[in-house]
């Protein structure tokens, strides 16, 4: 009991002072920085103690939003990344603070809402035109507002509306993760954009509906990548290695394809777009 909790203090002043949540630890493990979304989906659950048996590496996971973890990963705070903004892993791979990149699995993103639908969300089959009727007749959005990949996908679609609901009443920026916005906008009988893996873990204890889904610009893409060691030599390399290793392998691929919640897969292997 007091180990445990020597080690929980340890990682609660790792993650805020920007030390790596492993120092003064010893054995084999690895930092995962992840998302809420990823974390809250419970694969990681079921994926990180394959890897465990396996190899004997242990995994810690700091769950955040996306532009946390890249930021915890470009400090040196984990070893490995899990995480889904495409456009800033690549520019960051390019900029050296990551290596070893590779898309690893996708879903989507959906738009959900009250079942009764006031906007008429369900009418129409483009984001643009839902955020348009929800802006239009000032009906309550709930936005994650965490600088996460989901937040930052949001906010494009919100510009690709030629919408900006920053300040607006109806819209609610709350800087928290994915589970406390839908249960959120559950509480309002708001609208809130979702990734389908933790909507579908959450949907049993909702009264929100799935009101649009299928547009392409609802695509979401995951990328596991490994904190670059000539930046920081700290970095458990190999171990990192492996672990991507076991996502991408064979069996790493099924075992994500295979992951389902309410008898829906929530993830499906590989790059989505080919």
């Amino acid at each position: 009991m007091v180990l445990a909790l020597a080690i929980s203090l340890l990682l609660f002043a790792g993650c805020s002072r920007g030390a790596r949540p492993d120092d003064g630890l010893t054995g084999d493990f690895i930092i995962l920085a992840t998302t809420t979304s990823t974390y809250d989906s419970g694969l990681l659950d079921f994926l990180n103690p394959i890897f465990t048996e396996q190899t004997g590496i242990e995994v810690q996971v700091v769950s955040q939003g996306t532009g946390a973890a890249l930021e915890t990963g470009r400090r040196g705070d984990a070893d490995v990344l899990l995480v889904h903004d495409r456009a800033s892993e690549l520019r960051l791979v390019g900029e050296g603070a990551f290596v070893d990149r590779h898309d690893v699995m996708y879903n989507d993103f959906i738009i959900v809402g009250p079942e009764g639908d006031p906007a008429g969300v369900m009418q129409v089959d483009r984001v643009a035109a839902a955020y348009s009727s929800i802006a239009g007749g000032g009906h309550t959005f709930v936005s994650r507002g965490d600088d996460s990949g989901t937040h930052r996908m949001e906010l494009r679609l919100w510009d690709g509306a030629g919408i900006n609901p920053e300040g607006q009443g109806w819209y609610l920026s709350i800087g928290q993760g994915m589970g406390d916005t839908l249960n959120m906008a559950n509480e309002k009988l708001g609208y809130a954009m979702t990734d389908r893996g933790t909507y579908v873990a959450m949907k049993n204890n909702l009264d929100l509906v799935i009101l649009l889904e299928g547009d392409p610009v609802l695509f979401n893409q995951y990328g596991v990548m490994v904190v670059s060691p000539k930046e920081h030599s700290h970095v458990k390399y190999e171990s990192a290695i492996k672990y991507i290793e076991f996502l991408m392998s064979e069996e790493g691929q099924n075992l994500i394809n295979s992951y389902q919640v309410n008898g829906e897969t929530l993830f499906f292997p590989g790059y989505g777009l080919e």
